[in-house]
């Protein structure tokens, strides 16, 4: 994270849809528009420039961000991807209730505004890795669905069809991940966090590859900060006298999604983590709340053998805790 003054910081925001680009001044009182194309984007970013903007947020819309974020940042703004819930959270602090895409932009400026951190610009080989690991991920949930549809029906015929679908996708899916741990491998820093994630007993080529490529920071946070990025940290909701239960939230879903199935086969292969869930349900644990607990000791170990730059050991201090 880097640290950005607000004073005298001129910021804009936009509000991003597949075809339109509404866009403002923080603390204006109207916003502008333009077609999402290359020539809108060009006719926006000079606006921003003539009016000395440094700063522009934008939400995260899926997919229809990717080209503005790509064009500000060529541009030399400081861009802040913003939550949805975080510009809600600040809409409703602000006591702004209406709703629109112009409001929504001039709403999304003055909470980028308002920001004290900015995140520091992703490495730009990480997106077409990430694209691509997506396209894996897909392809793995269309054979998940038709397993699930195979076995509804009984007429042979139907049946075969499907099971052949099945395993031309699981080709497919071997094939591309192969093409995938070829493009990281090609550099060698990629090459060498790759080799130290896999080294953790249970952590296959998929998930290695989703903490990888979904997760950069690994390496530079603490256990905690690790745990909460991939959303598997407790949170106390205490108040007075009471205790409430705690309660993971948030965080990478398609990583956590790659770990919860690697936690699973884990418990068999990762001695420590095998001790760890045992000693978790012989206490009484739920099951759900072991898993949850080995979901997030994996993402220490993944944290902890990138910090040190050293392969697991299962006789780490880390493994025993």
């Amino acid at each position: 994270m880097k640290e950005a003054s607000t004073q005298r910081l001129v910021c804009g925001g936009i509000d991003i849809g597949k075809d339109r680009l509404d866009y403002a001044l923080a603390g204006a009182d109207r916003a502008m528009n333009c077609a999402n194309t290359a020539k809108g984007r060009s006719q926006m970013i000079a606006f921003l420039k003539e009016k000395s903007v440094r700063r522009v947020g934008l939400e995260a819309s899926g997919s229809y961000e990717i080209e503005v974020v790509d064009a500000l940042r060529a541009a030399g703004f400081q861009v802040a991807v913003l939550q949805p819930n975080q510009v809600r959270a600040y809409g409703q602090f602000k006591r702004k209730r209406a709703k629109s895409d112009p409001i929504d932009a001039i709403l999304i400026a003055d909470c980028a505004a308002a920001l004290d951190q900015l995140r520091d610009p992703p490495d730009p080989r990480l997106a077409s890795l990430a694209e691509h690991l997506t396209f894996i991920e897909q392809i793995q949930e269309d054979i998940a669905r038709l397993k699930t549809r195979r076995d509804r029906f009984r007429d042979p015929r139907v049946k075969e069809e499907i099971e052949g679908e099945i395993k031309r996708l699981a080709a497919r899916k071997r094939q591309e991940l192969r093409l995938l741990m070829k493009a990281v491998r090609a550099h060698t820093d990629l090459a060498r966090k790759l080799h130290l994630l896999l080294s953790i007993q249970g952590v296959g080529e998929p998930t290695a590859l989703a903490l990888l490529i979904r997760m950069p920071e690994l390496g530079t946070l603490s256990r905690e900060e690790a745990a909460s990025l991939l959303g598997v940290a407790p949170f106390v909701h205490d108040s007075g006298r009471y205790k409430g239960q705690r309660r993971t939230g948030g965080g990478r879903a398609r990583a956590r999604t790659s770990l919860f199935a690697a936690a699973l086969a884990a418990r068999q292969w990762n001695p420590a983590l095998g001790a760890f869930y045992d000693r978790l349900t012989k206490a009484g644990k739920p099951y759900h709340l072991a898993i949850i607990a080995c979901v997030r000791k994996l993402v220490i170990f993944a944290n902890t053998v990138l910090a040190r730059n050293q392969p697991w050991e299962v006789r780490t201090a880390d493994a025993r805790r």
